[in-house]
């Protein structure tokens, strides 16, 4: 707790240089703002430095979900005492939403947030996307604390493929890969005409899938430059890709990229979803506007705008350059059941992920030939192995408790008097990490409407879907808290 606590503050400091850099008057309260996180983070190991440091599975999964919620309580501070957001709800709704890489925002007009805090914000996602578990695991073993618990609990999927034997190393190559993308998009939307400012942040925001931008109107205020639309959703894409599959095509083992089922499914649904949507704004713009129909400015643009928000809502990155939920009433329907699909396993994406709807889909096709051949031994297979019955029975609880948090969360939205759209749009979106979500809460409108007391119940279901269920969900349990 106190590293994280020494690592928030440190950023809130960098926060503070960008401050300073821009001259935006609030370099001292951010420079108070991380001595008093780092001042805690400092107290919490000095008063622990004799503790037991073996960690074991039951530590692992309370370590991950107490830091998150403590990290978020610090990151509070800088909108505190800048005065961006004074309500604490608001700030602290604010916080988890960057540190879980939502980018639910409360903030109707963010251009006048002073441009320390806006990096401060980004900065949330950046650290939430990779899981600031997974950086601690690169520096616990040097204080003598090993870290495989914490990563099982940070990453419960079924997709951890290991980049090398030793989970420190893992965690260090995904964070150079991580690093190494994140500056690359700088300077190409810096190359691409955003200011510089606006590509570290928008960079920040992409890698993470999280979704917080420097404008009001989030990407939309580039849709007169596509090329910087397109490097987004290049990186969009990436980021909502296994960053193994990241590895094994940056050392050129181009074949383990192509073999690898999921990413297979996730490249061809997002490429023949996007052409289904496309087509349809086409047919329906037909109807309405026959006269531009067959430009080719019109077709790119419509197929850009088609693919761009296809690629944010799967990978849950949340920006927005067009209000999806103005096309059709079908595509809103289509949209909708994009959030639940979610990216990659070992991605910084939220959602139920591809390989879990993979799996779910195989195991359902084979229940026939199992009724057909009731003697047979059949097991679904991926990549070519043999999926064990362990990780089906996994998958099938995380579906089954994924779909009913959703439906839980969605009654506690409507309890608040929110509309039926509303309130499973909200806790689709929520849980999901996604961003936007439906009617009062769609991509045009931010989450201010939001009462407080919705605002801690979307909190909770963001933490519960970045961390995949399990990790916080355990904690309710009473034989966790039993000593065997």
């Amino acid at each position: 707790m106190g590293i994280l606590l020494l690592f928030n503050g440190g950023l809130i400091l960098f926060s503070a240089l960008v401050s300073l850099i821009y001259i935006d008057g609030v370099t001292f309260e951010l420079t108070l703002s991380a001595f008093l996180v780092l001042s805690m983070g400092a107290l919490l190991m000095l008063f622990t430095r004799e503790h037991n440091k073996q960690i074991q599975k039951r530590e692992g999964y309370l370590i991950v979900s107490l830091g998150w919620i403590l990290m978020s309580l610090s990151g509070t501070i800088p909108y505190l005492l800048t005065g961006a957001i004074p309500d604490f709800t608001a700030s602290f709704f604010e916080t988890m939403s960057g540190y879980t890489t939502t980018g639910a925002t409360i903030l109707n007009d963010v251009e006048i947030i002073p441009k320390g805090v806006l990096f401060w914000r980004s900065t949330t996602h950046w650290i939430g996307g990779m899981g600031i578990i997974v950086l601690a695991i690169a520096i616990l073993p040097f204080l003598g604390i090993g870290g495989i618990q914490l990563f099982t609990a940070e990453a419960p999927g079924p997709g951890r493929d290991k980049l090398h034997p030793r989970i420190t190393d893992t965690a260090k190559r995904i964070w150079l890969i991580y690093l190494i993308y994140t500056v690359m998009e700088t300077f190409l939307l810096y190359f691409a005409g955003m200011s510089f400012f606006d590509a570290m942040n928008h960079a920040m925001s992409t890698l993470s899938t999280g979704g917080f931008s420097t404008k009001n109107s989030s990407i939309s205020f580039w849709n007169d430059q596509p090329l910087i639309q397109y490097i987004i959703i290049s990186f969009m894409f990436l980021a909502g890709t296994n960053f193994v599959i990241s590895y094994f095509a940056l050392t050129r083992k181009f074949k383990k990229v192509f073999k690898d089922e999921e990413f297979k499914v996730y490249l061809f649904f997002i490429l023949i979803t996007s052409l289904i949507v496309s087509g349809l704004i086409l047919i329906n713009d037909n109807q309405t506007l026959p006269s531009t129909i067959f430009s080719f400015s019109h077709i790119e643009s419509t197929f850009r705008g088609a693919l761009f928000q296809v690629v944010a809502v799967i990978t849950t990155t949340g920006f927005v350059s067009v209000d999806f939920t103005l096309w059709t009433p079908f595509l809103t329907i289509v949209f909708f059941g994009l959030m639940f699909l979610g990216g990659s396993s070992g991605s910084t994406s939220g959602g139920v992920k591809v390989v879990r709807h993979m799996l779910m889909i195989k195991s359902g096709i084979l229940e026939f030939k199992r009724a057909l051949h009731p003697n047979a031994i059949i097991q679904a297979r991926y990549n070519k192995k043999t999926v064990s019955d362990s990780i089906s029975y996994n998958i099938l609880g995380f579906f089954i408790l994924y779909m009913l948090s959703f439906i839980i969360g969605a009654l506690g939205f409507s309890s608040l008097g929110l509309d039926f759209e509303s309130s499973i749009g909200l806790s689709a979106s929520t849980l999901g990490n996604v961003g936007p979500a439906l009617g009062d809460f769609g991509p045009s409108n931010t989450y201010s409407a939001l009462p407080s007391l919705g605002q801690w119940w979307a909190s909770f279901l963001m933490l519960l879907g970045r961390l995949e269920l399990f990790t916080v969900l355990i904690l309710f349990t009473p034989f966790f808290w039993k000593k065997h």
